[in-house]
């Protein structure tokens, strides 16, 4: 059996910034190559900058590092592509198939890819939305998921590659800024109100989502990877779910916390994404395949965040200020 060596495409992005530690945490730096579009951003060897649609430079990174991993995060999100399609397009398909294509020619041993629940759309049941039920995308994001999924089978089946995914729900992280997506907002609202400011939503209040906490969305990438491959059953994409709420449920679980926290609505182009996704999704083969099981709801998740963005909330907000990284730093050490 080769030595395991994962790389890691789209590390600097939401989820490849505490996907990438986890997994050198787990396997070793060395054995954890992170690759992204950005030059290094700090002392890191074991960082290449990548361009995921230059095939041969994919190749060549792959062969030279003798790869057996890979896991493919680089994707331009809901909100954003619908600005920019052809670069949505090129970037969530063109890089996909640079992946499978690659990972055939050199013996990869699996690729994960992440899907969405971007996938659903209007003709979805709005509850419990189950594995099986119907798939109408109206976004850009969506429909380039689902057609990686079915790219995904199609690789598993005509050329034997392991390839896994999950359709991940909003995703909310307290160590990395929103990458574009319809549920930013659940990101936005804690830095908005640990700076002692009220925060504006672009969605009504009672728009509810599916949604999960960063630590939950690593820990089920990297269990549905180490799986055995003869308890899987889907090969274009899992559901999972942890977590359903609205933004008026984030804000009064907030407001527990912060006492004051003000929060209006003012809807925009995303309110229109939000209302052709399922408020919840049925993740049944997920629990049943390889054993998934959510660790935070929405109040461990709220106080998870409120710990790692402002230990002491206790303390007035004014005396933090928030830096570009999303860091909260005393203005009196600034």
């Amino acid at each position: 059996m080769k030595p395991v060596k994962i790389l890691v495409i789209g590390a600097c992005g939401q989820i490849g910034t505490e996907l990438t530690a986890a997994l050198r945490i787990r396997y070793g730096a060395a054995s954890v190559i992170a690759a992204d579009r950005f030059p290094a951003l700090r002392d890191d060897a074991s960082y290449y900058q990548l361009n995921v649609l230059d095939r041969d430079m994919l190749n060549h990174l792959i062969c030279a590092e003798k790869v057996t991993q890979i896991y493919l995060l680089a994707a331009i999100l809901s909100a954003v592509g619908e600005q920019d399609m052809k670069a949505a397009w090129e970037l969530n398909m063109g890089g996909l198939l640079n992946v499978l294509r690659v990972a055939v020619l050199q013996g990869v041993e699996k690729v994960f890819w992440p899907s969405s629940i971007a996938v659903f759309g209007p003709g979805a049941p709005k509850h419990r939305c189950a594995q099986h039920d119907l798939t109408e995308p109206q976004t850009v994001y969506g429909i380039s998921k689902r057609a990686g999924e079915h790219f995904c089978n199609y690789y598993f089946e005509q050329y034997g590659l392991d390839v896994r995914s999950i359709r991940y729900p909003g995703l909310i992280s307290h160590s990395s800024k929103p990458g574009g997506g319809t549920t930013d907002y659940a990101v936005e609202i804690f830095h908005q109100a640990m700076t002692g400011n009220s925060y504006t939503c672009y969605l009504t209040e009672d728009t509810c989502l599916p949604m999960m906490y960063m630590p939950d969305a690593v820990r089920a990438a990297i269990t549905l990877m180490e799986a055995p491959a003869n308890r899987l059953r889907v090969r274009t994409a899992y559901n999972i779910s942890a977590m359903s709420f609205a933004p008026c449920d984030l804000a009064e679980a907030i407001r527990r916390r912060v006492p004051g926290f003000g929060i209006s609505y003012v809807p925009d182009r995303r309110q229109a994404i939000a209302d052709t996704w399922p408020a919840s999704t049925c993740d049944d083969l997920a629990r049943s395949d390889w054993d998934w099981q959510p660790e935070f709801g929405l109040e461990t998740m709220v106080e998870d965040m409120l710990d790692k963005l402002f230990p002491q909330v206790a303390e007035p907000a004014k005396s933090y200020v928030l830096d570009d990284n999303y860091f909260f730093t005393r203005v009196d050490e600034a």
